[in-house]
């Protein structure tokens, strides 16, 4: 009996006029967000390739690496941000590196190209959050009142059919049809991925994977929230009306709305205000090194050979006190804003997860490597190769990069002075990014497909508890 009631579902919809537009639509958009997603990583690409050569062209020619004071790093693009923007565009993807001082990215995409901001990508997030949730609402609202309108369903039940076997067997077929499809459309895009140059490693297709299980979670959220309000309902176009306010609400309203609430409920101190402390110690500070310098005595020293070398030890030493006061104080003043940034998003994601649409954007962008937690690694991993680069200086300079005065002496060459060598560029540490592995992001994500999960059961029982009492008549 299930079987018959899956074919039939199956039957009825592949021969639908309204099946056939919307799945082509569908389709469609689907194909053009991977061929766009994919010219775009190729162009992004080769910006990354072209800004880390001009990078290491400006080194050229020099004789001394006391003159290189700082190097450029940048963030790679994510081969899946090419389908899940998340905030990959949003954030800055450049990092001026010293040996000492702060470091913060800048060179947003959407800084340097404002018109995409206001418009923004067609990527997988937003098919999957607004087209395939309106294709299931479409497919799925007159799943039960509109069968009674058209009197199919006491026709039906005019046989010994068994009400939650007509249930399961109408969101089974329904499901696998448009599940079917979707996983069609999707497979096209992905042959285009590696045809257009996207490097997907083994990993990257398990991301891909997921990504593609949690909007078939979400598909699956709004087709039996359809078929639970058509339950609930009469008429079909009461049932379309109900449906089209809880996808208003649900997808465009509560994820705002909890954005804001945790903004009022949490407050961060403003990057401005961080920067004005900021900047006081460090006038503070040079203050004291300037007073500090007006110590310096040579007296009972041995400065035969190089007499600056004691001057730059002292400056140095100086320099390094001064760098561990502005560290200290500006990692408090960093480690506070960045508990209350957590504290806020921690609220407003938890208020947000009401919403399926809130646990689909999380649960994609941590399995595409694009979420907040992108900025996060940057930001750390920047820190850990200035530690390098502030290393690597030391070892050539005798001092660590940035923070200090520097002594240069003027004057002609010898005789016997041989031409200086220019430096090669390329000694300098390499930076590699390593996002979230594959084991980490889908722990991360494990908790909204959890809640894409219990969407799916909450509503099947409300629908089956509706239809249980639902007169056919």
């Amino acid at each position: 009996m299930l079987k018959t009631v899956i074919e039939k579902e199956i039957r009825d919809l592949i021969g639908s006029t309204k099946f056939a537009i919307t799945f082509g639509a569908c389709a469609f958009l689907i194909i053009a967000a991977f061929w766009g997603g994919a010219a775009r990583y190729g162009l992004h690409q080769s910006h990354y390739e072209a800004s880390r050569t001009q990078n290491l062209r400006q080194l050229e020619g020099m004789t001394d690496w006391t003159a290189v004071g700082s190097t450029n790093i940048f963030l790679p693009p994510q081969p899946l941000s090419t389908l899940v923007s998340g905030v990959s565009n949003d954030i800055g993807r450049t990092t001026l590196v010293t040996g000492r001082g702060e470091t913060s990215a800048m060179d947003s995409r959407f800084n340097e190209d404002p018109i995409y901001a206001v418009f923004r990508f067609l990527d997988i997030e937003f098919l999957f959050q607004v087209i395939l949730s309106l294709f299931a609402i479409l497919l799925g609202y007159d799943a039960i009142s509109g069968e009674k309108e058209r009197g199919t369903l006491r026709l039906t039940f005019a046989n010994a059919v068994p009400r939650h076997t007509y249930l399961l067997g109408k969101m089974t077929g329904s499901f696998i049809v448009l599940g079917v499809s979707l996983l069609s459309a999707v497979a096209i895009g992905s042959l285009l991925l590696p045809l257009m140059g996207v490097p997907l490693a083994g990993e990257d297709w398990g991301r891909l994977a997921l990504i593609v299980l949690t909007g078939l979670l979400y598909f699956g959220v709004f087709l039996t929230l359809s078929v639970f309000v058509s339950a609930m309902t009469q008429r079909s176009s009461s049932s379309f009306l109900w449906l089209l306010v809880i996808w208003i609400v649900s997808v465009l309203v509560i994820p705002r709305v909890s954005v804001l609430m945790a903004g009022r409920a949490v407050e961060v101190p403003s990057v401005d205000e961080m920067a004005s402390q900021k900047a006081r110690l460090s006038s503070q500070l040079r203050d004291e090194f300037i007073d500090g310098l007006g110590h310096f005595s040579t007296e009972g020293r041995d400065i035969t050979g190089d007499p600056t070398r004691f001057l730059m030890t002292f400056m140095d030493s100086l320099t390094d006190v001064r760098e561990t006061k502005m560290q200290e104080f500006a990692g408090r003043l960093n480690e506070d804003r960045f508990n209350r940034q957590r504290e806020q998003q921690k609220l407003a994601f938890g208020l947000a997860r009401i919403s399926p649409a809130a646990s689909l954007s999380l649960a994609i962008s941590r399995l595409s490597r694009t979420s907040t937690e992108l900025k996060n690694r940057f930001f750390e991993e920047s820190m850990t190769y200035k530690e390098s680069f502030g290393q690597f200086m030391k070892e050539k300079t005798g001092s660590n990069a940035g923070g200090s005065m520097r002594i240069i002496t003027v004057g002609g060459p010898s005789e016997n002075a041989e031409e200086p060598k220019a430096i090669d560029p390329s000694e300098l540490p390499v930076f590699r990014f390593a996002g979230a592995s594959l084991t980490e992001a889908v722990n991360e994500s494990a908790v909204d497909m959890g809640i894409l999960v219990f969407f799916n059961l909450l509503f099947f029982a409300g629908a089956f508890a509706a239809f249980v009492r639902y007169d056919v008549r």
